[in-house]
């Protein structure tokens, strides 16, 4: 199983989300700190979930950082948030 796909298995399992894309970005980064051949290192998440309604942005992207686990954060170099 790739990365993009980790992530989203967790996020689903974690908070349900009503909308969850998890894209890719990691192209757009190619000879940038981080990047590595094959890509899987930099990623974009947009979701939107009744669980991560309300409380603060910072406590909404250590929820998602929390759900991923440091196992798979540990493995990529960049992760974007659009919380909604």
């Amino acid at each position: 199983m790739g990365i993009a796909q980790e992530i989203e298995q967790r996020l689903v399992q974690a908070f349900a989300p009503k909308h969850l894309e998890v894209r890719d970005d990691s192209e757009q980064h190619r000879g940038h700190a981080g990047w590595r051949e094959g890509g899987e290192t930099h990623f974009h998440v947009t979701i939107r979930a009744d669980a991560l309604s309300g409380g603060t942005r910072v406590s909404r992207h250590r929820a998602v950082h929390a759900a991923l686990g440091p196992d798979l954060i540990a493995r990529i170099h960049a992760l974007g948030l659009t919380i909604g």
